[in-house]
């Protein structure tokens, strides 16, 4: 089975970012399928180009990154445009793809969804539409459109893309009732959630070599790691970290993004010297990042809708066995509450905030008991190994291609020969 992604911000082994896509185009992989990804030459974080390792992929996995989306975070307008430009690329790109048999769209950016669908029309498994976010719903929510005609055209061309899919993925229980509302059914929708490879984490590690660098020993370390963007609400760490100059505590923000200028200036302005801002890393050197910290963040703004949603980031904190300070309501506080893993406050109250972090400074066994706790959870519920088995039980579904017929595609050579492993690895960009 020869799968296509069409994904503008897929984060590959060495990339800064979520790398579900990836973990799960691995799996497929090395059960003997070919997934091909057609990417951005720009990295969605950092808005700096490069292939980002792309190298070390497992035969049977490419990546064909096409150009375009340099000034991604310079405004709206700019990524409005980046957008667009990508898509059209993209399509050039996939109509040359020989051989595949199911088509992977995901969003957002809902517009790439589009070259994902007529991509789709020459394969027996059609278009698989994969929503990661509501949008435009959520960009409404913070203010980035208004609920106008752009906003109307937006949700008309989704329900456009949701009647052509085969099938509609989400990654959260909590966007079923959006999905539904837009007239799809039920039985059309499958809920793979956001998850983590919890084999990359060992919760035993301390990060002492950070914590150095850090100038960070004795000190009760809470590490952010992500975007730093408008969405993420992170004006409520100053003001928390401000209330905690008197304390053990220090905030480290591990990320870029259009936020974190204006961050670290007000950071600057405020004084704050337990406040810590690192770079964005490449996901494979988070365990380590997170092994360094003692309780971990996430937070989003004070959006009814982001209360659908299951970061990534959350996953992660459990894997690596750290109590979770959650600054999100909804379905992941569902999660984080079900396993006593961590502590919840209100979005945008740096008093609870401060509250919490003084709590889980004051008891550090009760911390780690947390942490443990949490990586039970996701040990149990969120392996991403259980969530590509899922993804490739529907992928070979609307191929309609049994295990047989697999073997023999495998033993024809079409996977796994020399040739095939040097193709599959190479990188192409196009210009």
């Amino acid at each position: 089975m020869h799968v296509l992604l069409i994904h503008q911000a897929f984060a590959g082994p060495n990339d800064p970012g979520g790398t579900r896509h990836y973990e799960l185009g691995r799996s497929l992989v090395a059960n003997g399928h070919r997934v091909t990804i057609v990417a951005s030459a720009t990295n969605y974080l950092t808005g700096l180009s490069g292939d980002g390792g792309d190298g070390d992929l497992p035969a049977g996995m490419r990546i064909i990154r096409v150009g375009g989306g340099s000034e991604l975070h310079r405004s709206y307008w700019a990524r409005a445009k980046a957008f667009v430009a990508f898509a059209r690329a993209a399509l050039a790109a996939a109509l040359r793809i020989e051989d595949v048999d199911v088509v992977w769209g995901t969003s957002p950016p809902l517009v790439q969804v589009l070259p994902a669908w007529l991509a789709s029309l020459r394969c027996r498994g059609g278009l698989v539409f994969e929503e990661r976010d509501l949008w435009p719903e959520f960009a409404i929510g913070m203010g980035v459109i208004r609920d106008g005609a752009l906003a109307r055209a937006a949700v008309a061309f989704k329900r456009f893309m949701y009647a052509r899919a085969r099938t509609v993925v989400i990654n959260s229980p909590g966007f079923l009732p959006f999905v539904q509302r837009h007239g799809v059914p039920r039985e059309k929708i499958h809920v793979i959630p956001n998850g983590v490879d919890v084999t990359q984490f060992h919760p035993e590690e301390r990060g002492d070599d950070l914590r150095r660098e850090w100038d960070a020993d004795g000190r009760f370390v809470v590490l952010y790691a992500g975007a730093l963007g408008p969405a993420n609400g992170l004006d409520v760490v100053l003001d928390a970290a401000r209330s905690l100059a008197d304390t053990a505590a220090l905030f480290v923000l591990l990320g870029d993004g259009k936020a974190r200028p204006t961050l670290e200036r007000r950071a600057r302005e405020l004084g704050l010297s337990n406040v810590l801002f690192v770079s964005a890393k490449p996901k494979h050197l988070m365990p380590r990042y997170i092994a360094a910290a003692d309780a971990c963040l996430a937070t989003l703004q004070d959006i009814p809708l982001f209360r659908t949603t299951y970061p990534n980031k959350v996953f992660d904190y459990m894997a690596g066995g750290r109590a979770v300070l959650l600054g999100i309501d909804g379905v992941i506080r569902e999660v984080v509450d079900d396993a006593n893993a961590g502590r919840f406050f209100a979005p945008g109250d740096a008093d609870a905030l401060a509250a919490a972090v003084r709590e889980l400074l004051a008891d550090r066994a009760a911390t780690r008991a947390m942490g443990e706790r949490g990586r039970a959870a996701v040990c149990e519920r969120f392996d991403r190994r259980t969530q590509a088995a899922q993804i490739e039980a529907l992928f070979r579904g609307l191929v309609g291609r049994d295990a047989a017929d697999d073997a023999a595609f495998v033993e024809r050579g079409a996977v796994g020969d020399t040739a095939r492993g040097r193709e599959a690895a190479e990188v192409r960009v196009l210009r």
